[in-house]
Order: C-alpha cells, then sequence, then structure tokens
C-alpha cells in the first residue's frame, strides 16, 4: 500500500529528502515554510496523508498542540546526540584544543547531557535552553537566552536549531552556529513515519512502541565492539519482529524503535517474569542495555510512554527494561521475579474463594507466570483456556472472597468498553 507523508520543513530539506527517497511506495507532500511558526497553519492543509513529518523539532512543537487534538500520526526528525557530537567536533577542530563556551538551543537538553557525560566535557562551558516543555514556543524568548549570555560574557559562540534564532542572533552581529540537520536523521524519521503509517493502516488494536538503547554506548572505548554491539542487538530485534509482526527502525547510532500491535501486546504481557529480549541481550552484548515499551491507542501516545519507560531504565545501574501502559502506569523492573507468598494465596483460594484444588493451583500458576502484574478477566479466560465467561465467575468468587482487588482499567482497543484490571489481595 503506497504512503502518503506530509514533510513540513525549509526548501533546502525538501530537495535534501527529495533526493534520498526513491521507494515508489512512498509519496512525499512537501509542505515548504521559511518560518518554522507557519507549520501551525500548514498542518490543516495535509489532511490526505496518512502521516506527517517534521524535519525540525522546533516545527513540530509548534504544531504539537493540534497533533496532540486530533491525534495525528506524527513524527519529528531527531535532534540528538549525534548531531551535536558532530557539531562540537567542527567546532573543536576550527578553535584549536578546546571548545569555546557554549550556549545551545534545542528540544531536550537530556542529549547535551549525554554528551558532557560520555565525553567528560565541562559542564560549565555549556548553556543550554530546552523548548521542549514550554507550552509556547517563542523565538524571542530563545534569542534573550543566548543574547542575555553574550553581553554578560558567559559564552564565546551560540549553537541553534533554528534558522529563525540564527538569523536574529546575526543581525545583533552575535556569533552563532547552525546545526543542520544530516541526511542520515532524515532518512530515520522517513522511515519510522513510514511505519507508522503501515501500523496504522493495518490495526485498529492498541499500538505497543519500544526504544531499545544501547547503554553508555559512546563510552565503549572500541569502536568495534560498539559496533559490534549494535549488530547483535539487530540481529535480536530481527527475531522479535518476525515473531511478533513489529517493526524495527534504527533511531540514532546507539538506538532502535519497535513499532507493533496485538502480537508484540501478547508477547510483552507473557513475560513480565522472565522478558526474553532482555534475556538475550545480557547474554549476546557485553555491555547493558535498556529497553523501554509503552502502551497506547494511537502511536504518538505509545511512543511517548515508550519514552518515560526509557527514563526508568535510566536510574537502574545495569540492563532493564520498564513499560508504561496507556494509563500511564510505570510497570518494572520487567524481568525481575516480584514474589508474592504462594501459601497464604492458596490458603484463601481454598477457604476463602472456595475454589477446588486445581483450579487454585492454575490460578497461582498464573499469578507466577505474569509476575504478580495487574490481569483482566480476559487474561485469565485465555491462561485457563476458557470463556470470558466462565474466567468472569472466577473472578466473581475471588472477588467475593476479597482474595483478589480492582486496581484500574485497560482499553485495548479503540471501540468498546475498557477492562477492569485485578491483583491479588496481598
Amino acid at each position: 500500500m503506497r504512503v502518503k507523508v506530509a514533510v513540513f520543513g525549509r526548501q533546502e530539506v525538501i530537495d535534501t529528502l527529495s533526493e534520498h527517497v526513491m521507494d515508489t511506495k512512498t509519496e512525499l507532500f512537501p509542505f515548504i515554510y521559511t518560518d518554522a511558526e507557519e507549520v501551525y497553519d500548514l498542518v490543516e492543509k495535509a489532511v490526505m496523508c496518512d502521516v506527517y513529518l517534521f524535519t525540525s523539532p522546533l516545527s513540530y512543537y509548534y504544531a504539537k498542540e493540534k497533533i496532540d487534538k486530533k491525534r495525528l500520526p506524527a513524527v519529528h526528525v531527531a535532534f540528538d546526540e549525534y548531531m551535536i557530537l558532530s557539531a562540537l567536533y567542527h567546532l573543536k577542530a576550527g578553535n584549536g584544543t578546546s571548545l569555546p563556551r557554549l550556549s545551545i538551543d534545542l528540544d531536550d537538553r537530556q542529549h547535551v547531557d549525554a554528551v558532557i557525560k560520555e565525553h567528560n566535557l565541562d559542564k560549565s562551558g555549556f548553556h543550554v535552553y530546552s523548548y521542549g516543555n514550554d507550552r509556547v514556543i517563542d523565538i524571542d524568548k530563545i534569542v534573550f537566552f543566548h543574547s542575555n549570555l553574550w553581553e554578560s560574557g558567559h559564552i564565546d559562540l551560540v549553537l541553534t536549531s533554528s534558522v529563525a534564532v540564527e538569523d536574529k542572533l546575526k543581525e545583533a552581529n552575535i556569533p552563532v552556529t547552525r546545526v543542520k540537520v544530516p541526511s542520515a536523521n532524515l532518512l530515520r524519521g522517513i522511515s519510522e513515519a513510514k511505519t507508522i503509517a503501515h501500523i496504522n493502516q493495518n490495526t485498529s488494536t492498541q499500538i505497543v512502541s519500544g526504544y531499545i538503547r544501547l547503554k553508555d554506548y559512546n563510552t565503549i572505548q572500541s569502536k568495534a565492539l560498539a559496533e559490534t554491539n549494535m549488530s547483535k542487538l539487530e540481529a535480536l530485534l530481527d527475531e522479535l519482529s518476525d515473531a511478533t509482526n513489529a517493526a524495527v527502525v534504527q533511531t540514532s547510532e546507539d538506538a532502535f524503535l519497535v513499532i507493533g500491535s496485538k502480537k508484540l501486546l501478547d508477547y510483552i504481557t507473557s513475560n513480565y517474569r522472565r522478558f526474553p529480549l532482555l534475556a538475550e541481550a545480557k547474554e549476546a552484548i557485553d555491555g547493558h542495555v535498556e529497553i523501554g515499551f509503552g502502551l497506547g491507542l494511537y502511536v504518538n501516545q505509545a511512543e511517548h510512554y515508550a519514552r518515560l519507560a526509557l527514563e526508568s531504565c535510566e536510574k537502574e545501574g545495569g540492563s532493564s527494561c520498564y513499560i508504561v501502559n496507556e494509563r500511564g502506569e510505570t510497570i518494572g523492573p520487567v524481568g525481575v521475579e516480584k514474589k508474592f507468598d504462594s501459601g497464604k494465596l492458596y490458603q484463601a483460594l481454598i477457604h476463602k474463594a472456595r475454589l477446588n484444588n486445581e483450579l487454585s493451583y492454575n490460578f497461582l500458576d498464573f499469578i507466577a507466570n505474569r509476575n504478580n502484574e495487574p490481569f483482566s478477566s480476559q487474561d485469565l479466560a485465555d491462561f485457563y483456556g476458557v470463556t470470558k465467561r466462565s474466567a468472569e465467575r472466577t473472578l466473581g468468587k475471588l472477588i467475593k472472597g476479597e482474595v483478589i482487588k480492582a486496581v484500574g482499567e485497560e482499553k485495548p482497543y479503540l471501540r468498546g468498553r475498557p477492562r477492569k484490571l485485578f491483583q491479588i489481595n496481598q
């Protein structure tokens, strides 16, 4: 099926993309602007497109209010650690042995923080304006941030992600360099946009997104080892893709994005106790891996939750996996056994819920298999191999005997009533 991609960007960026995208199954619909602020109105003109690609983070954030309100399938080209490192390399090469004192504007300061940490740079030489959390994008506010630092003598140069900021700083005779988006990042953006479009065209069920990243990739002394680790990780994800019909996209030199629906969801919810992908990565890779999965009713929500899950991994010392479900609740670390008192639970099943021995032992297996995570009546029916009505009769006994308690709801389909979720009452 042909994918129609609305691409929002400046003329030179659109030209670069057009030169590289030769896929006959992908049709680009360019929406050209001279000022990123124009994107807010341009979005209304892309109604016939399957997915929206923003070639700069700033243009995406100008349109974010509409994207969220209309639940538009959208992705923006990453302003990532690779771009920052590349810019710093060129600055250092032109400035001798040391870096100039810098102020930088971008959507997420964690990319700068990661570069500073991984390369042991002096953080006092970096001043960062992160506009990703601003309720309203204000170019003058960003310009003031840079110009105030320049006039007070705290910086030698500005690195900006915005043409508008670059132009205004040049007018004020403030030295500025714009970080240009490499073709590789643009092509990754196209690949991710196509994946999102295909998922939306072929499913009406819950969406699953996952970010899988090599931890401390840039601190591995051997570049060959780092590349070998990425190759091994890619091979593991290809196997996951084949087993779950998920799509895999490399989003940066150290990370992959996985997008899928029902089969990938089943894989995740069936493996809370021992998460195979995490276990296999630990065994195959000489280093640590961070895995964050997000569940949502649409791709943007699932991706957002996947990023939040990945942030939880950053707090862990080694390899880890977290999940953020469609209610924004964090589950994990996954793959680490959650203990429960099986003896106490068995007694409650027999004496309070009045289940027979077979049902009681099966329920113990069910809770252990799910690693004591919340479950629905459908989960119970699938595990027992019975009808949902039969599972609901068992749930009724468990609730009446106060063996389990309601802990929330899930909505795994775009239409229909939400499912109640339960957990053992320990």
